[in-house]
């Protein structure tokens, strides 16, 4: 049996001044939205933005419940948000950020499989990639061409 291998690709920031005037608006809305997290239990507050194609912002922050499943990823709060507000207005790009109380996160923390695959679904539906900044709290930021580079095996509509 051969094996098969898988290679991801990413591009690496180290500094915010290097990225695009779009790119670095996407961050600080994205580091804003934090402000509105709703966080009492964990303490980790997440920050998102979303671009749209014509041009505006969309921000999202995680909100939490003492029924733990029934939290909101800030992923998610703002994918909701911009097709609320902006109906079949295609994402051309999403920052995300984080920030905790007890440490400096100084490296970029990843979606969680809900938001990959939120993400994906939303590709999948506008049949555009949506380009992925995301950053800690400070240190590196990583960027991704799409939401697939990181749910490389994604399921979507396709399967069905």
């Amino acid at each position: 049996m051969p094996n098969k291998q898988l290679n991801l690709e990413w591009n690496e920031v180290k500094k915010k001044s290097s990225l695009s005037k779009k790119e670095r608006s996407l961050l600080a809305l994205a580091t804003t939205s934090l402000d509105h997290a709703y966080a009492p239990y964990s303490n980790f507050k997440v920050g998102a933005s979303i671009l749209l194609t014509n041009g505006k912002m969309v921000g999202g922050s995680n909100q939490e419940n003492a029924a733990y499943p029934m939290c909101l990823c800030a992923e998610r709060v703002a994918l909701s948000a911009a097709a609320s507000e902006h109906p079949n207005v295609p994402i051309k790009s999403m920052a995300i950020t984080v920030k905790a109380p007890n440490q400096i996160i100084d490296q970029p923390a990843m979606p969680c499989g809900s938001c990959r695959q939120a993400l994906c679904e939303q590709e999948f539906r506008q049949k555009k990639p949506i380009k992925l900044v995301i950053r800690g709290e400070k240190g590196p930021i990583y960027i991704f061409k799409s939401a697939k580079d990181i749910l490389p095996f994604s399921f979507d509509a396709s399967f069905l």
